[in-house]
């Protein structure tokens, strides 16, 4: 029995050894990230302790800009296709969230709605932004609308793409968001971050798996490495979600953009048609053929839906 004890234990052994040798990775260093992942535009700018990369491109007159946020375990660069085409005529505002990107985590490990809020009216003040159209993606979705339920006045329009805010019937979930929520992996995903998971977890939230390509598999991937992104990601999930405000929605008077893919499976359509019945003032328009990041696989049709809002609201 010993003996079987030892062989199994030296087996178990061996085989952890094997995951750390080929899918263990170490941390990216942050110059080298940003070496390759903010050239200029980017820019980084102090706020809340945390040295926060952002680009604020395009028409620098416009005093309405358009500021875009991104979703879990994304980045800025998910809306490079659209600030390419609009940046001729607006001015395009968007940041790494903390947790996520080249900004890195929050240093109180404080991922709540409140916080994200919170920190959006911070990065809006210190780039004076007044008042703008204020547009996010699926958890960027979720910041966009509390933060416009707290500052009516700072938001002209809100645009809310495959947007978090409602209880979750997600017919399909991305492998390291499933991991991130679970004890004891979550622990070892912080070191053990293969790439096949994260390319797997990507193709997910697509509906054409053929636009997932390797430079995009290998931005989220490199991204994840970033010191502290996936402590954070641990930290995020393990929050849960957060449905308590979303009573609030009905207040929202700003015109909105309710954009969704048809085939969003971590986010279904059912919480696209729950926006169009609350808010009061709102566009629903359900994109075919699309997963959960309409703006990143498919940018050409969805930025047709986003300039028409814009110009005939």
């Amino acid at each position: 029995m010993v003996k079987l004890f030892k062989i199994i234990f030296y087996v178990g052994l061996t085989l952890v050894l094997i995951v750390f040798i080929f899918f263990g990775y170490s941390d990216i260093p942050v110059d080298e990230l940003k070496a390759k992942y903010a050239p200029e535009p980017s820019a980084f700018i102090t706020i809340d302790d945390m040295d926060v990369h952002y680009r604020d491109e395009g028409f620098k007159m416009d005093t309405l800009p358009l500021v875009l946020i991104h979703g879990t375990s994304s980045s800025l660069h998910t809306f490079d296709a659209w600030v390419a085409a609009l940046k001729g005529e607006k001015r395009v505002v968007r940041m790494d969230l903390p947790g996520f990107g080249l900004t890195g985590p929050f240093p109180d490990r404080n991922y709540s709605i409140d916080n994200y809020v919170i920190f959006i009216e911070h990065f809006l003040s210190s780039k004076g932004i007044n008042k703008c159209i204020l547009g996010g993606n699926s958890l960027g979705g979720q910041i966009a609308w509390q933060f416009t339920v707290k500052n009516p006045d700072l938001v002209d329009k809100l645009i809310l793409i495959d947007a978090a805010g409602y209880p979750l019937e997600s017919k399909s979930v991305p492998i390291a968001f499933k991991m991130a929520r679970t004890p004891v992996l979550n622990k070892l995903m912080t070191f053990i971050t293969p790439r096949f998971m994260v390319k797997a977890s990507v193709e997910n939230v697509y509906a054409d798996k053929m636009k997932v390509t390797d430079p995009l598999v290998d931005r989220y991937f490199e991204l994840t490495l970033r010191e502290g992104n996936r402590q954070a990601l641990a930290d995020r999930m393990t929050m849960g979600m957060d449905m308590s405000s979303n009573h609030l929605i009905k207040t929202i008077q700003q015109p909105t953009l309710v954009m969704w893919g048809e085939q969003d499976l971590l986010i279904p359509t059912k919480s696209a048609y729950r926006f169009h019945s609350d808010l009061p003032h709102d566009t629903l328009v359900i994109l075919d053929n699309m997963g959960h990041v309409p703006m990143e696989e498919s940018p050409e049709e969805s930025l047709g839906v986003l300039l028409s809002f814009i110009e005939n609201e």
